[in-house]
C-alpha cells in the first residue's frame, strides 16, 4: 500500500467508518496474492512444513488467510495512532517489573509473529504509570519506503527512540548506543527472526524439524550488555483487541570468550522453540514473507 493510497483510505475511513479501510485493504491484499505468485509460493512452502499432513490446496489457503490477516497490521496501526483505540491484556508483565526493579535494562525480542508495533505502543503507554520506562527500537529501513516512514514517524512522536538500520547492515555505533541505553536501565526492542542480508552474522537453529537462520545481533547485545532477553508477542485476539505476552527473562552469560558462541546458540534455540510454539497456535498471524526455513525436505 503506497503512502498516498494509505492517506486517502484513512481520510475516508474517518468519515465513513473503519469497515471502508478493511474492504479496501482486503482488495489490495487479494491483488497482491495474485500478482506476486513467488511470495505466495514462499508462504505456501512454509505452511507445507508447518502442516505436512495437509494438501497443497490447504497450504495455499493458509497463505490466502495470512495475506488477508496482514491487513489488520495497517488497520490497527491507524486505530492506535489516530484514536488510541486498541485494548490489550498483558500476560507476563511481572517479568518486566522485575527487570525494572533491578534497573539493569532489558531486551524485548520481537518477531514477525503478531503485531510487534502494538507491543511497542502498549509498553510505551506504561510510561504514564512508571516514567522510568524508556524504549529504544531497532528498525530496518527499505528503499523507497513510504508506509514504513509513517510508521517510524508515529513511533517517534509517541516518545520511542528509533535506530534505523540499513539493509547492508548496521554500524557498530548502533550496537554501542544500544548497550549504553540498556546500562542506563532502558529497554531495547529488536526483531529476532529476520536477516537483512547474506553477509549479516547469523545463528543456526532447529525449527519445525528443519534449519533456520536467526540474526546473531540480539543475542550478542544481551551477552555484551548483561541485560536479559524477554521474548514478547502481541497477538490479535479480536477486533481492536490484543494479548501482549512476555516470557520470563533469559540472561546470556559466558565464563570465557571461547564459550560465547555456545551461549548465543543456546539462547537463539530457546527463542526459536518459543517462536515455533506461538506459530503453531496462531499460524495466520505469521507475517514473515521472506524465505525463513532452510533445507526444506
Amino acid at each position: 500500500m503506497k503512502k498516498k493510497i494509505y492517506q486517502c483510505v484513512t481520510f475516508l475511513s474517518k468519515r465513513i467508518g473503519s469497515w471502508f479501510f478493511v474492504v479496501i485493504a482486503w482488495c489490495i491484499a487479494s491483488g497482491y496474492y495474485f500478482i506476486f505468485p513467488k511470495r505466495v509460493l514462499v508462504s505456501a512452502d512454509f505452511y507445507r512444513v508447518l502442516f505436512p499432513e495437509k494438501s497443497r490446496f490447504y497450504h495455499l489457503w493458509c497463505s490466502w488467510r495470512q495475506f488477508h490477516s496482514f491487513i489488520y497490521i495497517y488497520l490497527d496501526r491507524w486505530l492506535l495512532q489516530d484514536f488510541d483505540a486498541i485494548t490489550c491484556i498483558h500476560e507476563g508483565w511481572e517479568y518486566v517489573e522485575e527487570v525494572l526493579y533491578n534497573k539493569a535494562g532489558g531486551i524485548f525480542l520481537m518477531s514477525h509473529m503478531g503485531n510487534w508495533e502494538v507491543g511497542a505502543y502498549v509498553l510505551n503507554r506504561r510510561r504514564k504509570e512508571n516514567p522510568a520506562i524508556k524504549l529504544l527500537l531497532y528498525l530496518g529501513t527499505k528503499r523507497d519506503e513510504q508506509i514504513e516512514q509513517i510508521q517510524k514517524d508515529g513511533l517517534e512522536k509517541s516518545g520511542i527512540k528509533i535506530i534505523a538500520v540499513e539493509q547492508q547492515g548496521g554500524s557498530p555505533f548502533d550496537i554501542i548506543e544500544g548497550i549504553n541505553f540498556l546500562r542506563k536501565g532502558g529497554f531495547v526492542s529488536i526483531a529476532g527472526d529476520l536477516l537483512w542480508s547474506d553477509v549479516q552474522r547469523s545463528v543456526k537453529v532447529r525449527f519445525l524439524g528443519h534449519q533456520a537462520l536467526l540474526p546473531e545481533a540480539p543475542f550478542a547485545l544481551a551477552l555484551l550488555s548483561g541485560a536479559p532477553i524477554m521474548v514478547s508477542f502481541a497477538i490479535r485476539s479480536g477486533t481492536a483487541k490484543y494479548r501482549c505476552i512476555t516470557f520470563p527473562p533469559t540472561y546470556i552469560t559466558a565464563s570465557s570468550r571461547n564459550d560465547r558462541q555456545e551461549a548465543i546458540m543456546q539462547a537463539a534455540q530457546g527463542y526459536a522453540d518459543i517462536l515455533e510454539k506461538m506459530i503453531r497456535r496462531h499460524p495466520d498471524q505469521w507475517y514473515h514473507f521472506e524465505p525463513f526455513i532452510r533445507q526444506i525436505r
